[in-house]
């Protein structure tokens, strides 16, 4: 996170529709977490990308690194229902990742993620979504509320 919050005065606007959220233990700790979180509430786990593996594959050493994609119908259906642009980010993303010793979870604000894609923050069913992807993070970091 130093690393990452060193630069934020440079790139302010790429980082105010992101939110961080540490986690406790190693990444694919909490990714585990995260990916029980998204289950125990009824949502769907689509994929799980260990982005670190691949490079392995590769030779290249990267972080520890691993996106989950996951959605929940109940709560993504309306609001493609009003505007399928809306799959274009739906489902949501999370990233798990260490930065110098700490592990975090990384991932784009919903509204503005629709907003590029020209849904309207208004459209109903946005803020269940909203909800959920900060309450899951919450659960899944396993660290105590601030």
């Amino acid at each position: 996170m130093a690393t990452a919050m060193a630069l934020l005065p440079l790139c302010a606007t790429a980082d105010e529709n992101l939110n961080w959220v540490k986690a406790k233990g190693t990444v694919p700790e909490a990714m585990d977490r995260l990916e029980a979180a998204v289950e125990e509430a009824g949502g769907t786990v689509f994929a799980r990308i260990d982005h670190a593996a691949a490079a392995k594959d590769l030779g290249v050493e990267l972080t520890d690194a691993q996106l989950l994609i996951f959605g929940n119908p109940k709560l993504g259906t309306p609001v493609m229902r009003e505007n399928m642009r809306a799959g274009l980010v739906l489902p949501l993303r999370v990233l798990a990742f260490k930065d110098d010793g700490s592990t975090w979870f990384l991932y784009q604000e919903v509204v503005p993620m629709l907003d590029s894609v020209n849904v309207d923050d208004d459209v109903e069913g946005i803020q269940p979504i909203v909800d959920a992807l900060k309450a899951l993070t919450e659960k899944a970091s396993d660290m105590p509320a601030e």
